[in-house]
């Protein structure tokens, strides 16, 4: 018997000496992320529209670049530039065709990167205004147009972050509107690493299947 109890005892020491072991060894869900891992992907689109009605579209020359609630400012480094050409190359892969801003393109594709570092923003209508984003309607050559993001949906974030708009220019409305009819956003570690880029833009293709001509 007291064999038997001995070795329980001993069995016992054993199994909580490899149970904390592991439990030393397993990552936390929190402070052990990747950075892949830690970055969020939210697409958004107008129910409404018909993607593969468009045909042709255009990209801007340079990035927005909005801090803190500031006016976005024209930035063109390296990074803006792996930018232009990877979401360039995801809507040609997609079967749409490129054209320049001055060849009446049906879609326009807006980017900004955003550093709000202390305060929570959101995207509904009126989004450039609240930002005064660099590539409004002026530059895609519909001055005294509005600028709005549909209130189908509402994204907050509170870091960098990266954002794709595909804006309407083929229906453009009589009151003077433009509206945004996809949104793609980047947050987490590592959105402004260059290194990053492709797989980002890939996966937030990924997730809108019925972007396409």
């Amino acid at each position: 018997m007291k064999k038997r109890r001995l070795w329980f005892m001993m069995s016992a020491a054993v199994a909580f000496t490899t149970l904390v072991s592991l439990n030393s060894c397993r990552k936390d869900p929190l402070n052990d992320m990747t950075d892949e891992e830690s970055r969020i992907y939210i697409t958004n689109r107008d129910s409404t529209a018909n993607f593969s009605s468009y045909a042709t579209f255009s990209i801007v020359d340079s990035v927005a670049v909005a801090s803190n609630g500031s006016e976005a400012k024209r930035a063109l480094t390296d990074y803006d530039k792996q930018l232009i050409a990877a979401v360039k190359s995801a809507m040609q892969a997609r079967g749409y065709t490129l054209v320049d801003k001055a060849a009446k393109p049906q879609l326009a594709v807006n980017l900004t990167r955003i550093d709000d570092t202390y305060s929570s923003s959101y995207y509904d209508p009126g989004y450039w205004s609240g930002w005064g984003g660099y590539y409004d309607p002026f530059y895609w050559g519909y001055p005294g147009y509005g600028y709005y993001f549909p209130a189908y949906y509402t994204v907050y974030y509170k870091e960098r972050a990266v954002s794709i708009d595909l804006v309407d220019l083929k229906n453009a409305q009589a009151d003077k509107q433009l509206n945004a009819i996809w949104n793609a956003m980047f947050r987490g570690s590592g959105v402004w690493d260059s290194n990053n880029i492709n797989n980002m833009v890939t996966a937030a293709f990924a997730q809108s299947a019925y972007l396409k001509k």
